[in-house]
C-alpha cells in the first residue's frame, strides 16, 4: 500500500520559512514525478511545485524565487523550502505523486503565516 506523509508543516510569521517534508512508502518512489499543492477552504486545490524523476522543477508565479523543491530518492522524501512565506501561503499543503495508474496524496500539514 502506498502511504505518502508531509511534516513540518505550523505557524510562522511573514517573512519567515518553513521546511514541509513528504515521505513515501510502498512505491518506486524515484520513477515518479512529486509535486506539492495547497489548498485555501472552499478553493480549489492549486498546484504549487512539482519535480521530476530527473530533477527538472516548475513552480507556480506566486512562489518562484521564495520555494524550492527537492527530493531525496535515497530517502523517499520529497522537500518543500518555503522562504519569505507571506499571510497569502497560508493553506493546507498536500504532497502528491502521480503514477500511470493514480494519483497518490498524503494527508496534508497546514502552514499558516500570521503575525
Amino acid at each position: 500500500q502506498v502511504y505518502l506523509r508531509e511534516s513540518g508543516g505550523g505557524l510562522v510569521q511573514p517573512g519567515g520559512s518553513l521546511r514541509l517534508s513528504c515521505a513515501a512508502s510502498g512505491l518506486n518512489f524515484k520513477i515518479f514525478p512529486i509535486n506539492w499543492y495547497r489548498q485555501l477552504p472552499g478553493k480549489d486545490r492549486e498546484m504549487v511545485a512539482q519535480i521530476t524523476s530527473s530533477g527538472l522543477t516548475n513552480y507556480t508565479d506566486s512562489v518562484k524565487g521564495r520555494f524550492t523543491i527537492s527530493r531525496d530518492n535515497a530517502r523517499n522524501t520529497a522537500y518543500l523550502q518555503m522562504n519569505s512565506l507571506k499571510p497569502d501561503d497560508t493553506a493546507v499543503y498536500y504532497c502528491n505523486a502521480e503514477t500511470p495508474s493514480y494519483g497518490y496524496w498524503g494527508q496534508g500539514t497546514q502552514v499558516t503565516v500570521s503575525s
